[in-house]
C-alpha cells in the first residue's frame, strides 16, 4: 500500500498538471483545446482507477492524491466557467455564480467537517461515499457539456439550465447525506473498538 511511482498515482499527478493547462486554454478563449484537454483528464481519472482497482495498483498515496486532484480540477472549472472574462456571455453562460458557490460549499463543508471531527475524536476512517462519487461524475459531465455550448455557439446550450440543476441538486444531496455516512463509520469504528 506504500507504492509511489505506480501508474494509477502518474495517472493522477498527470490529471493535476493538466488543470493550469486547462484553464490557460481557458482564458485565451481556446475553448476546443480547453475541452480535449478536459476530455484527456477525465480519461485519466477513468483508467487510474480502473488500473488500481483490477492490477493490485493501489496505494496509500493514491487514496490521498485522486480525490484532491478531482477536487482541484472541478473547482477550477467551475471559478473559471463563472468568470464573464473568460466565457463569452449567452443565453445560459457563463455558469451562473450560484452554481459554482453551491459546488465549492459542499466540499468546503465536508473538507472543513471532516477536520474538525478529526481534531475532536481523533476519527480518521473517512471514505468516499456513492452519492460523493457519483455527484463527481455528473460535475465532470457538466463540465463537458458546458464545453461544448461554449465551443459550438450554434447550440445556444439550451440543455444547461437542467444541466445546472442537476449539478446543483446532488452537490446538496450528497453533502447531506455525507453527514450520515460519517456518523456511521464512527458508530462502526465505535463498536469495533468496544468487541475488541
Amino acid at each position: 500500500m506504500n507504492r509511489v511511482f505506480t501508474l494509477p498515482n502518474i495517472l493522477t499527478i498527470i490529471r493535476m498538471a493538466l488543470t493550469p493547462v486547462f484553464v490557460i486554454f481557458l482564458y485565451y478563449q481556446r475553448f476546443t483545446w480547453a475541452l480535449i484537454v478536459f476530455v484527456f483528464a477525465g480519461v485519466t481519472d477513468f483508467f487510474d482507477g480502473l488500473l488500481a482497482r483490477n492490477f493490485d495498483q493501489k496505494s496509500e498515496l493514491g487514496t490521498i492524491l485522486d480525490p484532491i486532484a478531482d477536487k482541484i480540477l472541478m473547482t477550477t472549472s467551475f471559478v473559471a466557467l463563472t468568470l464573464s472574462s473568460i466565457i463569452p456571455k449567452s443565453e445560459h453562460l457563463p455558469v451562473p455564480f450560484w452554481v459554482t458557490a453551491i459546488v465549492i460549499s459542499r466540499d468546503l463543508f465536508i473538507i472543513i467537517g471532516a477536520a474538525a471531527i478529526n481534531i475532536v475524536t481523533g476519527f480518521r476512517g473517512f471514505q468516499p461515499s456513492w452519492p460523493g462519487k457519483v455527484s463527481t461524475t455528473i460535475q465532470i459531465t457538466a463540465v463537458f457539456l458546458i464545453l461544448v455550448a461554449a465551443t459550438f455557439p450554434s447550440l445556444k446550450g439550451f440543455y444547461l439550465p437542467t444541466v445546472y440543476l442537476i449539478v446543483s441538486a446532488f452537490a446538496v444531496f450528497s453533502g447531506i447525506h455525507y453527514i450520515f455516512f460519517v456518523s456511521k463509520l464512527m458508530g462502526e469504528e465505535e463498536k469495533s473498538k468496544i468487541n475488541k
